[in-house]
């Protein structure tokens, strides 16, 4: 008789499977095709955490540059402002005061352009 690992093979399938839950068609079902699904799945989400990082600081310094342009300054300008000045606020930050407290902001905006 021979020895074919059957419970092994299976569990192995089995947790492939699972991994490709919520995919569609034979993506979901099919063990070939759910395999190379699942893989590019995990390339692409590797590559893509290091992207969301580039997407979000681009999102802010897009708000940024919007909030100092309103107030007469570029946004070079006004990070070479801050810089000078001291000011130790990050664009994620500057983007949310940009938003939530547009009096703030131009607050900062002055600081940066007294330097």
């Amino acid at each position: 008789m021979r020895s074919t690992n059957a419970p092994a093979s299976r569990e192995r399938r089995r947790r492939r499977l699972e991994l490709a839950k919520g995919f569609y068609g034979a993506r979901s079902k099919l063990f070939r095709t759910a395999t190379e699904a699942v893989d590019r799945a995990m390339r692409l989400s590797t590559i893509h955490r290091k992207l969301r990082k580039r997407d979000f600081r681009q999102l802010w310094i897009a708000r940024i540059n919007a909030a100092t342009r309103a107030e007469g300054v570029s946004y070079s300008r006004f990070m070479e402002g801050l810089i000078k000045a001291g000011v130790k606020l990050n664009r994620k930050v500057l983007s949310e005061i940009a938003i939530q407290d547009p009096a703030g902001f131009k607050t900062i905006v002055e600081i940066a352009k007294g330097q």
